[in-house]
């Protein structure tokens, strides 16, 4: 693949909070590790702010994303948090910046929103850790991170093979992260186009019904008629009912999507966990899967 942007020794990289709120406290491991890579730390003007469970009113979210967006000493954008509440400023966000000065935008989960934002203006964006994940998070997933911020390119992934994966060889742009949240957007103007492309998806903290509930909803749309391949992160902590599902997160998709012809990869190091692989959304990859496992690049 082609070079993103590259970060160097001294640039900024700014901490916003688009959903729950945040302490400086929350931040400290993370702005100890960011300052070791030799970058600038900056905070939002009103990052810790508090609504409720809100980081501040949803104009104060708001305007703060725009502030790191316009600004052009900024090379990146790292979100402190996930929880809930993006969906409520995606509105009142203007990103045509990015389409002249590219920065990146990290996060994961509630972040979804924002990955979706610029999927539907072709910007790459980084399905990342966030500054309250970081102490829990793995060696991997931060020399990862690292890599992809200082290099501009993603390392190549190879998985473990898994018992539901079904093989094959699929090329798009990929695209998606947090299954609730893609939900959430569902017939709304921040919805996914999937025609062609490589759909990621993993949650966390779902009762299975629900989970089985949401691909139905893609299924009866024809998502799955025409998607290029989907891979599926980690889906820990699922509930169930008194009356038991029957089936686990894992074996709901591959029940829902056994009847279609694109390839299934079910990967653990994407998502809630302490491995969280970084990944360029919107970026085309290629994702070969066979008996071995699933190996994965970005080209």
């Amino acid at each position: 693949m082609k070079p993103l942007l590259k970060l160097q020794t001294g640039d900024s990289i700014a901490i916003v909070a688009t959903a729950r709120k945040i302490t400086e406290q929350e931040l400290q491991p993370a702005i100890e590790l960011l300052e070791s890579w030799g970058l600038k730390i900056v905070f939002s003007p009103h990052l810790f702010a508090t609504d409720h469970q809100f980081a501040g009113t949803d104009q104060i979210r708001a305007n703060d994303l725009q502030w790191a967006i316009n600004r052009p000493e900024i090379k990146a954008i790292m979100v402190a948090r996930g929880g809930y509440g993006t969906s409520r400023i995606i509105d009142k966000v203007d990103f045509s910046p990015l389409q002249q000065s590219f920065k990146w935008i990290i996060g994961y989960s509630d972040i979804t929103v924002l990955h979706q934002r610029l999927a539907m203006m072709e910007i790459p964006s980084l399905h990342a850790t966030m500054p309250i994940s970081i102490p829990n998070n793995d060696n991997e997933t931060l020399k990862h991170l690292k890599t992809i911020l200082f290099s501009g390119k993603a390392p190549s992934y190879s998985f473990k093979t898994h018992k539901l994966n079904k093989a094959g060889l699929a090329e798009g742009l990929l695209i998606g992260g947090n299954l609730s949240v893609i939900y959430h957007l569902r017939g709304t103007r921040y919805d996914l186009d999937v025609s062609g492309k490589i759909l990621f998806l993993e949650d966390l903290d779902e009762y299975l019904y629900h989970i089985d509930r949401m691909l139905q909803n893609f299924k009866l749309s024809g998502w799955f008629d025409s998607l290029a391949g989907l891979l599926i992160g980690d889906m820990p902590d699922m509930h169930d009912n008194t009356v038991p599902f029957g089936r686990n997160a894992q074996e709901i998709v591959a029940e829902q999507t056994r009847n279609y012809p694109f390839p299934v990869a079910f990967v653990s190091g994407l998502g809630h966990g302490s491995r969280n692989l970084p990944l360029i959304l919107n970026h085309r990859i290629e994702m070969n899967i066979t008996t071995d496992g699933c190996n994965m690049k970005w080209i």
